[in-house]
């Protein structure tokens, strides 16, 4: 089973910026999309930035302040990451780092981003 580790979370005031990473027990395989997910108090779960073969593909919430990075080659990856800047109290979620492949879809443990002076 693989594992998906996350780090870098934390406080945050408004106007900062953070980098979110996530890294797999093993090499990730015959992957279809990968990408961060977040839920804010009192909403369900929700996209921030997902890959898919045309490139990644942002939430309007965070476009031009978001930016996706992994270690892809072909269909195998073991890390994405998610820098964020010009954050704002309304980013405020546990985000989750998502794999999804042929044999499953594989989530991270969440890690909490709190914005707020």
């Amino acid at each position: 089973q693989v594992q998906l580790v996350e780090s870098g979370g934390g406080l945050v005031q408004p106007g900062g910026s953070l980098e979110l990473s996530c890294t797999t027990s093993t090499k990730v395989v015959n992957i279809y999309t990968m990408g961060w997910y977040r839920q804010r108090p009192g909403r369900p779960r929700e996209v921030v930035v997902r890959m898919l073969r045309d490139g990644p593909n942002y939430a309007e919430a965070v476009k031009g302040r978001a930016s996706f990075s992994t270690d892809l080659t072909g269909n195998v990856a073991s890390s994405v990451n998610l820098q964020m800047n010009n954050l704002n109290p309304d980013d405020t979620a546990v985000y989750y780092c998502h794999f999804g492949a042929s044999d499953g879809d594989y989530w991270g443990q969440g890690t909490q981003v709190t914005v707020s002076s």
